[in-house]
């Protein structure tokens, strides 16, 4: 007899799949919004509609540049898949919701491990209203982070660089 997957990882598995659409030439990343058991929207890393993807045009400036992970997203093509996500959910959709997070390395393949949302991302979530945010670290591992401790431990605070 087959055993069931917990729901947690059931919508790890869901951001994982999301993340594949992703066209980041280093990071693939799937988010899902879930609130009352329902999933609200999805969201994966991809320039703005109408603009070419990294992987259209075979290059990414942040690796030309060898831009540590975590800083200066503003050189960035991408829209990340957590602001995605986000902008495609009304607020009142989100207001206690929980966030799932799934990333792999666009080349290896392997997850990303100790990986977190980026400094806008988390604003963006903050303001969302958005409650937990749980992040795979293996297929089968995941992290669980309360929103409020983003509040509580503001980073930005310190200048505190990267994730």
């Amino acid at each position: 007899m087959n055993e069931r997957r917990d729901k947690i990882n059931y919508y790890l598995d869901l951001a994982e799949t999301v993340s594949q659409r992703g066209t980041c030439l280093r990071r693939k990343y799937g988010a899902v919004i879930v609130n009352n058991d329902e999933v609200v929207s999805t969201g994966y890393v991809g320039a703005p509609r109408g603009r070419k993807n990294c992987s259209d045009i075979g290059t990414c400036i942040r690796n030309e540049l060898n831009i540590p992970r975590g800083e200066r997203y503003e050189l960035c093509r991408s829209v990340h898949a957590e602001a995605n996500a986000i902008i495609s959910a009304s607020r009142s959709q989100m207001l206690g919701a929980d966030m799932y997070l799934a990333g792999t390395d666009a080349v290896t393949g392997e997850y990303i491990a100790n990986s977190n949302s980026c400094s806008m991302c988390k604003r963006q979530i903050i303001n969302a209203g958005i409650k937990r945010v749980f992040v795979r670290d293996t297929k089968d591992e995941y992290r669980m982070i309360l929103v409020q401790d983003w509040i509580d431990n503001d980073e930005s605070l310190e200048g505190v660089r990267g994730y």
